[in-house]
């Protein structure tokens, strides 16, 4: 049994957002697995997951470095993403985002840890 995609109005945009940025690494796609949360993949692996969360609203999971993880995790508005955190997942609830050229760092540090070698070279800075 699958759960709801994306349907809210702050989630909607969130994902129509952070399409925007993704979309323009190479060979990125767009999937919405069982649970209903859509990741953005390089090579089938995903390194950014959006889904609706709970009552706090929609939220973005981003694949990043241990460092940066740690890093993040000194902000109140970040937090270790449940059940995957341990690999360096760290989250934010949509209304916590402020500056979307971080996000866009973030989102491109994600990428550039999951992308095949062949493919990493080929991204400059977003």
């Amino acid at each position: 049994m699958g759960h709801d995609r994306i349907s809210s109005k702050e989630g909607l945009a969130l994902e129509d957002s952070v399409r925007k940025i993704a979309m323009l690494l190479p060979e990125v796609t767009e999937q919405v697995d069982a649970f209903g949360h859509t990741s953005f993949r390089v090579n089938d692996k995903p390194f950014v997951m959006l889904g609706e969360g709970g009552p706090e609203g929609p939220s973005l999971s981003i694949k990043t470095l241990k460092l940066t993880q740690e890093a993040l995790l000194q902000q109140e508005r970040f937090y270790k993403t449940p059940y995957i955190g341990q690999h360096g997942w760290t989250s934010i609830l949509a209304k916590h985002i402020t500056d979307w050229r971080e996000i866009e760092d973030y989102l491109l540090e994600g990428y550039l840890r999951t992308a095949p070698k062949r493919l990493a070279k080929l991204v400059s800075p977003i």
